[in-house]
């Protein structure tokens, strides 16, 4: 199953604010550092007729089938940063985010 670049980073996203939800009100906590992502990826003219390309992360089922000059490799490294800056996976006593 192919899927967009941008879901891919959107349900990364999603499973960090997880993290952060589960981790409310735990003894300890761990401050979210620099997050790498590696994926193969095809770049695929837009269908819309809009000119430009999407890139889609191939799965490794995918993979097999594609031509091996139309993927790439792509390294990305995010840090995530909440509206009050870093973001920690836990909370201090009181309910107040560390």
């Amino acid at each position: 199953m192919d899927i967009q670049l941008a879901d891919a980073v959107a349900a990364l996203r999603d499973e960090l604010l997880e993290a952060v939800g589960r981790g409310r009100g735990q003894e300890l906590a761990f401050r979210v550092g620099p997050v790498e992502l590696e994926f193969t990826v095809e770049l695929r003219v837009d269908a819309k007729g809009k000119g430009g390309f999407k890139a889609w992360v191939v799965s490794g089922d995918g993979e097999a089938g594609v031509a091996r000059g139309r993927t790439h490799r792509v390294m990305v490294t995010l840090v995530p940063k909440g509206r009050n800056g870093d973001v920690t996976v836990g909370a201090v006593r009181g309910g107040a985010r560390p």
